[in-house]
């Protein structure tokens, strides 16, 4: 019982912090969801009836969707060559993956602008080439944001599946190949399979971080694609509308604490993320 007391003293602090930091504001914006401009369900009613509170919601998983995606597949392929390569070699590939976690995200998508734009040197690359006749649109759009967006995310992908490959037992592979299973059949039957949590952490990881992107879709979206963090913004600051803005802010938080709740139900987050089994 005095142990108990005792670590329950030592995380006092800890809780009292995130209570007056964390847990009161997000319960104040829930209050706020439900009592302005008026008391009740009218600011949630308007994610059944409402068209443009859809379309943003519509837009924002598309694009969660598809840069979760493509990260994971980026993110599978560069922690692949990584787990397999010589320790030397391994630390200059997680040099390369952690460096662009270390530029500002405002940087990041001003650079992107100035590679994707019409004049920029993407399009003029391609048209010296002869691969295209015309600049193509690949910044102010969809397309734009998910090049940025998938360039953010990549390093946060690559870590947990990486985390995942080099738990994996290399004597397994070993013997696979030793009972005669082709290098293809080892990957599909074997490693695949192995690395298949970290690939559900990063999947789950990617996605929530995703849901919550402001900079990058404001930069290269242009303000013509809008996401759920720039149109909550644009109602609170903008229109006033602390009621409308607040709704979707809780319903953003809801859903990724289902989301958590759902995926620890399916797989051991402690061992996944390294607190042991």
């Amino acid at each position: 019982m005095r142990r108990d007391l005792g670590w329950w003293a030592l995380l006092a602090p800890a809780f009292l912090l995130m209570t007056a930091f964390y847990l009161a504001p997000i319960l104040q914006v829930l209050a706020i969801s439900f009592t302005e401009p008026t008391p009740g369900l009218g600011n949630y009613e308007r994610l059944l009836t409402n068209p443009a509170v859809q379309r943003v919601i519509g837009t924002t998983l598309r694009i969660c969707l598809i840069t979760t995606l493509i990260s994971l597949a980026l993110g599978y392929a560069l922690a692949y060559v990584i787990a397999l390569a010589s320790p030397r070699a391994r630390r200059w590939w997680l040099l390369g993956v952690l460096v662009p976690l270390w530029i500002s995200v405002l940087v990041r998508a001003f650079a992107w602008v100035t590679l994707l734009r019409r004049q920029g040197l993407v399009n003029q690359g391609l048209q010296s080439l002869g691969a295209i006749e015309a600049p193509l649109a690949l910044v102010w759009n969809e397309t734009g944001i998910v090049i940025g967006m998938v360039h953010y995310m990549v390093p946060y992908a690559v870590l947990p599946i990486l985390g995942a490959m080099r738990e994996i037992d290399p004597r397994v592979l070993a013997a696979a190949r030793g009972l005669g299973a082709s290098r293809g059949t080892v990957f599909f039957r074997v490693f695949l399979p192995l690395s298949a949590p970290g690939l559900a952490a990063a999947a789950m990881l990617v996605f929530i971080v995703t849901l919550g992107f402001y900079i990058t879709p404001a930069i290269l979206g242009g303000g013509k694609t809008l996401m759920a963090a720039e149109w909550i913004k644009l109602q609170i600051l903008d229109l006033v509308r602390w009621g409308l803005g607040a709704m979707l802010a809780s319903v953003m938080v809801v859903t990724i604490l289902v989301l958590l709740g759902i995926f620890s139900r399916v797989v051991n987050l402690r061992r996944l993320f390294g607190a042991g089994a």
